[in-house]
């Protein structure tokens, strides 16, 4: 499969890091968005979906409407906005998904797409052709589940090495991110 595009979600209240904005946060001398731009790092076009902050890469910046609408709102945003048959979709939180995730990722998309799985699909990791997130996208997506949205796609899943599905959610998620580096 040729080229693709990228959507980072990158909003999120950071609750459980104390409000934190948790894609500012660095491990290993490098931000958490920075680290998934990494990942990306093949992709044609990368939307990045969240309040603006300094990057190593140049991307295009969105909000979802509402902001704080959830990662179904900031998917339709930035999807929006992408235009390549193809899009990753990654959480900007990830620690261990590097740019040989999503090749393989890539490699997978047979049908509407390729997620990440870890004994459960982890939707804010996958692949998809873009036809098929626009077909189930809910008119009002702010609130909605991206398991119920994305759940309904015909998608391989492509199981993660260790570490792979990694994220900070909290201080102790940060402490042994920072304690485990180097990720891969």
């Amino acid at each position: 499969m040729t080229g693709f595009g990228a959507v980072l979600l990158a909003g999120g209240r950071g609750s459980r890091m104390g409000g934190v904005h948790k894609p500012a946060l660095v491990v290993a001398g490098s931000t958490l968005l920075d680290r998934a731009l990494t990942a990306v790092a093949a992709a044609s076009e990368v939307v990045v979906v969240g309040p603006e902050s300094a990057t190593a890469r140049p991307v295009v910046w969105t909000r979802e409407q509402p902001p704080g609408g959830g990662p179904v709102a900031a998917l339709a945003a930035g999807l929006h906005l992408v235009t390549t048959p193809v899009i990753a979709v990654l959480a900007a939180d990830l620690v261990g998904v590097t740019a040989d995730t999503v090749a393989r990722l890539r490699a997978a998309v047979e049908r509407d797409g390729a997620v990440l799985d870890d004994g459960r699909p982890q939707w804010l990791i996958g692949v998809w052709r873009a036809d098929a997130l626009r077909r189930v996208l809910p008119e009002d997506p702010a609130g909605a589940s991206l398991r119920s949205a994305l759940g309904r796609l015909d998608y391989v899943p492509v199981a993660a090495r260790p570490g792979e599905t990694a994220d900070v959610d909290t201080p102790v998620d940060l402490a042994r991110a920072a304690s485990q580096h180097p990720y891969r």
